[in-house]
């Protein structure tokens, strides 16, 4: 009898700088998104295709920049299908300064995605990590990060607004989480708005349900420090309440020193054998790039767990058993 030898993938699955990391799947094909530079047909976000979550290739940028002459930073782009359009959610701004929240269409997962001439919001100073998540109702949800200056632990914290449309929320955010540890501290005595602060982060929020029950994951801390990794909390209904079961560490990933650094910002999508996997970006030893990663999901009775991050070979999507 010959044995068959399973195909195995080893993280990074895209060598290529890829932070932010979401993947969509349509049409049989899986489509990455993350933020990057401007790619050289002169649009960003640069998009990726893959049948099988490992072998990815590049096809490009994926949307038409707002201005040739602004040098703008594009972060964190998530992708929502409805109707017969796509609409890209991501933040705009310069550095880390002045991120507001918009949103591109386009006729095509790959794009050209234009945006829509539409801040989604205005009376935000700093907001980022958009991802829109569609409920068993049809309703769709906005997840995002915006700063607090109030309470025990000031920073970046995470939200949830209805959307009224695909391009207008409704305006009314309720907290999704603030920080709980000290893990979540991004840097000691922070300038910012006019005060110092000990500046706490919690990011890149991530929404599934599984179970009858909503799963937001999110990352946390400072990508530089061995308390970095990626966490969740839980809710029986998206505007909440929202409860984080394990607030003392990150709880799904977490820095490996010395191997894997800053293992983060996540979206979850299920693989061509119907398993979940983690997608996240992470930071070589050397901290010379944020890469795409990849790793199995499982679902426990203490709540959503991996093996990650991984750095050795790995059983590939659809060949788990």
């Amino acid at each position: 009898m010959t044995r068959t030898s399973r195909r195995s993938y080893t993280n990074p699955v895209y060598g290529g700088y890829f932070a932010d990391p979401f993947v969509l799947e349509y049409g049989g094909m899986y489509y990455a998104y993350g933020t990057g530079g401007v790619q050289p047909d002169g649009r960003v976000v640069e998009v990726l295709q893959s049948p099988n979550l490992v072998d990815w290739t590049s096809l490009g940028g994926a949307l038409e920049p707002l201005s040739l002459d602004q040098k703008l930073d594009y972060w964190a782009p998530e992708v929502a299908h409805s109707g017969d359009r796509f609409y890209m959610y991501y933040s705009a701004g310069v550095g880390d300064k002045g991120h507001a929240l918009r949103v591109a269409s386009a006729t095509q997962p790959q794009g050209p995605f234009w945006d829509m001439g539409l801040v989604l919001t205005p009376d935000e100073p700093f907001a980022i990590d958009p991802s829109p998540f569609r409920d068993d109702d049809g309703q769709w949800y906005l997840f995002y990060a915006k700063d607090f200056l109030d309470g025990e632990r000031v920073g970046t914290a995470l939200v949830v607004d209805r959307l009224r449309s695909m391009t207008r929320l409704e305006g009314s955010p309720r907290t999704v989480l603030r920080a709980s540890a000290d893990w979540q501290i991004y840097q000691r005595q922070r300038p910012m708005y006019g005060g110092v602060h000990d500046w706490h982060t919690l990011e890149g929020p991530f929404v599934v349900k599984r179970g009858g029950r909503y799963y937001c994951f999110f990352s946390g801390g400072n990508w530089q420090e061995a308390s970095y990794g990626v966490s969740y909390a839980v809710a029986d209904h998206p505007l909440g309440p929202w409860l984080e079961p394990h607030p003392g560490a990150p709880a799904v990933l977490k820095t490996l020193p010395g191997t894997v650094i800053g293992p983060g910002h996540n979206s979850v999508v299920r693989g061509p054998g119907g398993q979940d996997y983690l997608v996240y970006h992470a930071w070589d030893p050397a901290k010379t790039a944020r890469r795409m990663c990849i790793d199995r999901l499982l679902w426990t009775p203490e709540g959503p767990r991996t093996d990650g991050p991984s750095f050795t070979p790995q059983p590939a999507p659809g060949e788990e058993r």
